[in-house]
């Protein structure tokens, strides 16, 4: 290889590295601007059946979504994980948007779906006098959308169940 070949080369090498070492300062300088944001808040506020195909159930888990934050969180599209007793339970997704104010509040419903096996699993922990009326539960999921991808939350505490799934007396 030629000096020339060389110096040329090694010039666009050099050009190259500082290019990426730019970006990377960029990258960082826009990652440290980014305003830290306190979590949602979400409590689980109802569940009411909905009809659901064959053997499945299909329930109507009502949230009330609380930012907490200087800033609206909009959203399009939610999902979420319900488990009861420890156990998982329920899925569902929603195309819903909206938006939650700034320092305020929304009620959101997303339709979830919940398989045979689940109900059964429920059912014999009621059989076995585990279940009670108030259960305790795990709710994770996420607001999709906005700048970031959306936003996580989680919640637990304890449900009162619909009427064909409680303890009976």
């Amino acid at each position: 290889m030629h000096t020339t070949s060389r110096s040329r080369l090694f010039a666009q090498s050099r050009t190259l590295l500082q290019a990426v070492l730019l970006l990377c300062a960029l990258s960082l300088a826009g990652c440290a601007s980014l305003v830290h944001r306190e979590p949602v808040r979400i409590n689980v506020v109802g569940l009411e059946p909905l009809p659901g195909q064959g053997m499945e159930m299909r329930f109507a888990v009502k949230l009330r979504v609380q930012n907490p934050n200087e800033t609206a969180i909009e959203f399009d599209g939610l999902a979420l994980e319900l488990d009861l007793n420890d156990k998982p339970f329920a899925t569902g997704v929603s195309d819903q948007r909206g938006s939650v104010p700034r320092f305020g509040e929304a009620l959101v419903s997303i339709p979830v779906s919940v398989s045979a096996v689940a109900v059964v699993r429920q059912a014999l922990g009621v059989m076995d006098g585990k279940a009670v009326d108030n259960v305790p539960y795990t709710l994770r999921g996420r607001l999709a959308g906005g700048v970031l991808g959306g936003v996580r939350f989680s919640d637990k505490g304890t449900l009162s169940l619909p009427a064909g799934l409680k303890t009976p007396r």
